[in-house]
């Protein structure tokens, strides 16, 4: 008898079921995780990104969070540019212990030529062997620095956004509850897509989806044990920056936009967040894709469901960034 991953995928995606893209779970499945082993692996595997025409970028070592290491960012901007444009930090996935700029290129590359902005990508350092503060610190210092440079850059201080999906969508939370709790710089918009924010494992789609064809409850579990330890959901001190869903008060943070799909184990803490971000009143939009499993637009970017949020996120981001 078919399961409800098998009754409810998108049919566009029904080869995950018989060949299913292993490489981007298999750096969190038990074995893995306790030998440490994976951990250069991406999800799908990419070809580089060729040279475009329109679009410079270059990588920078810029101030780390106080008493910690220098931060790499790639910085991608149009080669002609026309006039002072709006700034975009750039969070890229991988369960806050995977991942690097070069895994997200080609979407930077198509947000400074669809949207017309400058993006900073940050190469934030990664767990297990830098756990949480690091991440978050390290993506904070480089909104500071992005803000204070906006200048250089040809940016518009006041029309800077954040952007990142899964653990890249968790981040961006992040980003926006330390820049309001520090009083640090003002963002215009955020978009957290699909987000890893709760890592206290309860929500019913966490607890329903463990097919491990996708995304699933055990690949979840290890992902917060390497970025927060062992026991983490059962403690009552963990820091709303390290998982967002555990921060009360939402008021204040910018407008926001997201998406999730209906088959992702993040889809509950999604809905909560912008649920309470609404009623918090802040300006929301949200698109629940059914059938769609995490990380669909990267397990089959030309499905109908792929071009659509990959359309509609980069109409959002731009419509945010300008409003």
């Amino acid at each position: 008898m078919a399961n409800y991953f098998e009754e409810k995928i998108d049919p566009e995606f029904k080869s995950t079921l018989t060949n299913p893209q292993t490489s981007y779970l298999a750096a969190w499945t038990d074995d893995n995780v306790a030998n440490k082993v994976s951990r250069d692996i991406t999800f799908p595997p990419f070809p580089p990104t060729p040279p475009d025409p329109e679009v410079a970028f270059a990588d920078r070592s810029i101030p780390g969070p106080p008493g910690a290491p220098d931060v790499t960012v790639r910085i991608y901007e149009p080669i002609v540019k026309k006039g002072i444009l709006p700034g975009v930090l750039f969070l890229h996935y991988g369960g806050y212990s995977i991942g690097a700029p070069d895994h997200e290129n080609a979407k930077c590359i198509r947000y400074v030529k669809e949207i017309g902005c400058v993006v900073v990508s940050v190469d934030y350092r990664l767990a297990p062997e830098n756990p949480a503060p690091a991440a978050y610190e390290d993506c904070y210092a480089a909104l500071v620095w992005f803000a204070a440079n906006a200048k250089e850059l040809g940016v518009d201080p006041s029309r800077i956004g954040v952007t990142g999906f899964s653990a890249g969508g968790g981040l961006t939370i992040s980003v926006c509850l330390l820049a309001r709790d520090r009083k640090g710089p003002s963002l215009i918009f955020q978009m957290p897509l699909a987000p890893t924010i709760d890592d206290r494992l309860k929500t019913k789609s966490t607890i329903e989806f463990t097919d491990k064809r996708a995304l699933n409850y055990e690949s979840c579990k290890n992902i917060w044990n390497q970025y927060l330890g062992v026991g983490h959901e059962f403690r009552d001190d963990i820091s709303p920056y390290a998982a967002p869903a555990r921060a009360t008060d939402l008021s204040g943070l910018p407008p926001c936009y997201t998406y999730v799909g209906g088959l992702d184990p993040h889809r509950d803490e999604t809905i909560d967040y912008i649920t309470r971000l609404a009623q918090a009143g802040v300006p929301t939009g949200f698109t629940l894709y059914a059938g769609g499993i995490h990380g669909f637009e990267l397990e089959n970017p030309n499905a109908q469901i792929s071009k659509h949020a990959e359309a509609t996120a980069t109409w959002a981001l731009k419509r945010g960034l300008y409003r």
